[in-house]
C-alpha cells in the first residue's frame, strides 16, 4: 500500500500547490515526506499482517482465515486512516506553500490565525480565532495549521496596525491547550519551516524521531547505524526514495534517470543526448541528479563509488562515472583547457563538447597532462 498511499498524498500536495504555487525543491521535499510517511505506515501494517499467518498454537492458518484477518488490517489502515491522512497532507502542504509566500514578504505583514468559522470548529480551536502575531513569533513554529487531524484552520497575512497584536505567551498557552494529548501534541510543527506534510513524530513513529538528524528534510543527514527495527525501516525507505529511477529502453541498451534529476536543468538535454549515443550500442547509462552540498546519507546512496568524494559526476556508463563539460566561448583552446581543468576535478573520465581543434592538438595536450602526473583515464 506504500505506493498507493504515496501517490494519493502526492496528489493532495499537487492539488494544494495549484492553489498556492511553490518551488520545485520544496515540492520535492513534500513528496519525500509523503514517501517516508507511507513507507513507515506500510512497515507497521506488515508487522500486524505477518503474525496473522499463525494461530494461537503457532500453526499456519488456512489461507481463507489469513486473508480475512489481513483484509481487516488493510481496511483499518487504508480505509479509516487513509482519508483522514489524505486531508491532513492536503492541508499541511497548502500551509507549507503559504508559509513560503509569507517568508518571501518578510516582516511586512503580521499573521492572523483563523478558524473555519462554523459549528464544526472545535471549541479549543475557536479560542485561537484572531490571534495576531508577527511572522517571527515562536507561536508559528508549533501552531501553524493543521493542528491535528481534521483541522480546517487557516493563517492569513494582515496589515500591521490593522489588528492589535496578541499576547504571545497567552496565545502559546491557548494553543497548547488546544493541542493537548498524545495524538494532538505530535502535530505541533510548521509544515512550511520543516517543508514536510507530516511531522517527524506521528502516529507511526516515536518521539525521538523529532530530533533525529536523519529525519527527512534535515540537511545534516548522517549515516548512523539504526538502533531498532523502526530506524532500520526508515533508513531503508529513505534509501529507496533517493535511488528511485525511470528506465528507458534505447537501442540495444537502456537509460536510467534518477527521479531527483531536474529535467529543466540547462544541460539536461545535452546529457540525455549523450546517454542516447552510448545506449544505442548497448550501454547501460545512468543520469545522476545534481547535488549542491548533499548530506552524507543522500550522497552515499547515489555516489558511494565516485572517485573524488564529495564530487558529483554527471553520469555512469556501464557502471563507470563520467563528467560532461561544455563551453561557451569563441576561444576553442581556452575552452578545451577549461573543460579539462573543470571536468577532471569531478572524475578521471570526462566527455567534452568538441571544440574546433584537431584531434592531434587535443591528444598532445592530454598526453602532456598525463606525463605531468594528472590522472586521466
Amino acid at each position: 500500500m506504500s505506493n498507493d498511499g504515496t501517490s494519493g498524498f502526492n496528489a493532495a500536495v499537487d492539488k494544494s500547490i495549484r492553489q498556492v504555487p511553490i518551488d520545485d525543491i520544496s515540492r520535492r521535499r513534500l513528496h519525500e515526506s509523503n514517501y517516508i510517511f507511507s513507507g513507515i505506515k506500510t512497515f507497521h501494517e506488515l508487522n500486524e499482517a505477518f503474525p496473522s499467518m499463525f494461530d494461537s498454537e503457532g500453526n499456519i492458518k488456512p489461507f481463507e482465515h489469513f486473508l480475512k484477518d489481513v483484509q481487516s488490517i488493510n481496511n483499518t489502515y487504508n480505509g479509516s486512516y487513509l482519508r483522514t491522512e489524505y486531508n491532513f497532507a492536503r492541508n499541511s502542504s497548502l500551509m507549507a506553500a503559504k508559509w513560503k509566500e509569507f517568508e518571501a514578504d518578510g516582516d511586512r505583514y503580521n499573521l492572523q490565525y483563523r478558524t473555519a468559522g462554523d459549528e464544526r470548529v472545535r471549541a479549543s480551536h475557536a479560542k485561537l480565532q484572531g490571534i495576531t502575531l508577527p511572522i517571527s513569533s515562536r507561536f508559528w513554529d508549533s501552531y501553524m495549521p493543521p493542528n491535528g487531524y481534521g483541522c480546517r484552520c487557516d493563517v492569513v497575512q494582515v496589515r500591521k496596525g490593522k489588528y492589535p497584536l496578541s499576547d504571545e505567551q497567552e496565545a502559546l498557552n491557548l494553543a497548547s491547550q488546544a493541542t493537548a494529548g498524545k495524538h494532538q501534541e505530535m502535530m505541533r510543527f510548521n509544515p512550511g519551516k520543516e517543508m514536510t506534510t507530516f511531522p517527524a513524530y506521528n502516529a507511526y513513529t516515536r518521539s525521538k524521531c523529532k530530533t533525529c538528524k536523519n529525519r527527512p528534510g534535515n540537511i545534516s543527514l548522517a549515516a548512523d547505524i539504526p538502533d531498532n527495527e523502526l530506524c532500520a525501516a526508515c533508513r531503508f525507505i529513505r534509501e529507496c526514495y533517493v535511488k528511485r529511477e525511470d528506465v528507458i529502453k534505447h537501442g540495444k541498451g537502456q537509460i536510467r534517470i534518477n527521479k531527483l534529476v531536474n529535467h529543466n536543468d540547462s544541460d539536461y538535454e545535452k546529457l540525455y543526448s549523450i546517454a542516447e549515443f552510448f545506449a544505442k550500442d548497448g550501454a547501460d547509462v545512468y543520469l545522476a541528479p545534481k547535488m549542491t552540498r548533499p548530506g552524507k546519507f543522500e550522497y552515499n546512496c547515489i555516489f558511494n563509488d565516485a572517485e573524488y568524494p564529495p564530487k558529483c559526476p554527471d553520469l555512469k556508463i556501464n557502471g563507470i562515472w563520467y563528467e560532461h563539460e561544455g563551453f561557451v566561448t569563441d576561444n576553442p583552446k581556452r575552452a578545451f583547457k577549461n573543460m579539462l581543468n573543470d571536468g577532471l576535478k569531478q572524475a578521471s573520465r570526462i566527455i567534452i563538447d568538441s571544440p574546433k581543434l584537431t584531434d592531434a592538438y587535443m591528444k598532445r595536450n592530454i598526453f602532456q597532462r598525463i606525463k605531468d602526473g594528472q590522472i586521466i583515464k
